[in-house]
């Protein structure tokens, strides 16, 4: 890896800056980040860490650790810590949204020091269309080519960038040659005009192509160009253990009695999986499962998508950004031009569009910190105050899907928490928006069942057995409390499971 001064006296990128306009814009990335002025609105590619701006922001960040000043960051979900990461430690970072998962951040964020906004990632862009954000100052976006007419071609995420680049004062584009050119064609960049002009998304299958392969821009916006050779930093996933090899066992029984009962197709519905190790685990494991020609519709596609497509169950998987594993990273770049016959790149407010998710009837599967025996969900803090990483696309999805189903190990910390709770201590997702829940125990499927009914399916079937007499007490001196009321709650107890944990570091009595 070069150093960034080096970059742009080593790094030939003048192939793929086919804008003849652009060729006298190429410069360092320190140069380009001297653009950048204090509390600027500055919009950066990426969601999670692929993508992603890298060499202005880490110039950036040593700007301002000697002229100390901050911005206001706009990302398409997380980024790497050469975003993240070296902003938060330089101090620069004033707001922050839609969703993150770096440590510095989080650590800066729960102390104050960053205020951050967390938000359903499929608004994102139209929310900064309509300007409730203010002016969008300069956008980075990271490419791995600028084609004849300046239109950008995107890399391993396509996010916000189409948005951001639309709607920036200026410009800058990080040409990465570490992004192999092969990634072209992989995109689909839709836009959609903002009411009252808004027509119809007409994607009506996860196969459909709607838009065009680049990101339009006018040259004359671009303001800088900057060589990097910087690759995605992404993040390992845990090995896929027994709990996670369970749930994926339930589900594919879950999803075999639909079909007997006639509510879901032989190749079931288009399949959305969220970040991380228990979702992915989840999607791994339907690749030894009897289902074939699935389709995806999703945001992210991490290694088990690439394990379905190998095992041939794929007919075709869209999302908004590749986000596997450093060796599931490899393992695309190794395969890439078998991949890219089945993968298609969005932008975000497509990939998590909740109307096209409820006309094409997506099966959203998500991972929870905590749900409560009423059905409602935690996904973003712990203990109720402290910031995980944000809501992320479980939204999106959740309200509009066809199924909703909610994922978590039944306890955490060896055993000292449990993931089942009588009421949650914070909720992303009420029960109005859930239907099926599953751990390593087993599956509830909640549908059409009261606040109680569900109360005692969901204790039942995906309670740790150390927990289930303690939710069952809780639930019955519940019902005698409030006279067997249609959601019955002790208000004086709903909460202290939690307050046991922080002032015992268990929740077992």
């Amino acid at each position: 890896m070069l150093l960034l001064k080096e970059m742009v006296m080593v790094i030939d990128i003048k192939d793929r800056v086919k804008c003849a306009a652009l060729q006298g814009k190429i410069v360092t990335a320190y140069d380009a980040a001297l653009l950048i002025n204090p509390n600027d609105k500055v919009g950066i590619s990426g969601f999670t860490p692929s993508g992603y701006a890298k060499a202005v922001p880490l110039a950036l960040a040593e700007r301002m650790e000697k002229e100390p000043f901050k911005i206001d960051l706009w990302t398409g979900a997380s980024v790497g810590d050469e975003a993240d990461g070296a902003l938060t430690r330089a101090n620069g970072i004033n707001r922050r949204f839609p969703y993150q998962t770096n440590g510095d951040t989080r650590k800066a964020l729960n102390s104050g020091a960053v205020k951050y906004i967390d938000m359903h990632l499929s608004t994102m862009a139209q929310n900064v269309r309509y300007g409730f954000f203010g002016d969008l100052d300069v956008a980075i976006v990271e490419v791995c080519q600028i084609n004849e007419d300046g239109s950008l071609v995107p890399t391993t995420s396509v996010g916000n960038s189409p948005t951001f680049v639309s709607q920036a004062k200026k410009v800058i584009v990080e040409v990465n040659v570490s992004q192999p050119l092969s990634l072209v064609g992989m995109h689909d960049i839709y836009e959609p005009l903002d009411p009252p002009h808004r027509k119809p998304i007409p994607l009506e299958t996860p196969g459909d192509r709607i838009g065009t392969e680049a990101i339009p821009c006018d040259p004359s916006k671009i303001v800088a160009v900057v060589p990097c050779d910087v690759p995605d930093t992404t993040r390992p996933l845990a090995p896929i253990d027994d709990d996670a090899k369970a749930m994926s066992q339930h589900l594919i029984k879950f999803f075999e009695q639909e079909i007997a009962e006639g509510r879901l197709p032989k190749n079931l519905l288009p399949l959305q999986s969220g970040v991380g190790s228990v979702a992915n685990a989840v999607i791994s494991g339907l690749a030894k499962g009897p289902f074939t020609d699935l389709s995806i519709y999703t945001e992210v596609i991490q290694d088990g998508m690439f394990d379905l497509i190998d095992a041939g169950k794929v007919t075709v998987c869209s999302g908004t950004a590749l986000s596997p594993s450093p060796d599931g990273l490899k393992r695309f770049y190794a395969n890439i031009d078998e991949y890219r016959k089945k993968i298609i790149l969005r932008p975000q407010e497509i990939s998590n569009n909740p109307g096209i998710a409820r006309r094409i009837g997506v099966i959203a599967m998500n991972t929870a910190i905590e749900f409560d025996i009423f059905g409602n969900v935690n996904s973003t803090h712990i203990m109720g105050s402290k910031m995980m990483n944000g809501v992320g696309g479980s939204g999106d999805f959740a309200r509009s899907a066809y199924l909703t189903i909610f994922c978590t190990n039944s306890v955490a910390k060896n055993g000292d928490i449990s993931s089942i709770v009588p009421y949650v201590s914070h909720v992303d997702h009420p029960e109005h928006d859930t239907m099926i829940f599953c751990t390593e125990q087993g599956v509830a499927d909640c549908r059409g069942l009261s606040p109680v009914e569900r109360a005692r399916l969901i204790i039942e079937k995906c309670a740790h057995p150390d927990y289930k007499p303690m939710l069952t007490e809780y639930l019955e001196k519940a019902l005698a409390a409030t006279k067997n009321a249609h959601t019955p709650m002790l208000l004086d107890e709903a909460l202290s499971w939690h307050k046991r944990f922080t002032e015992t570091g268990s929740m077992k009595k």
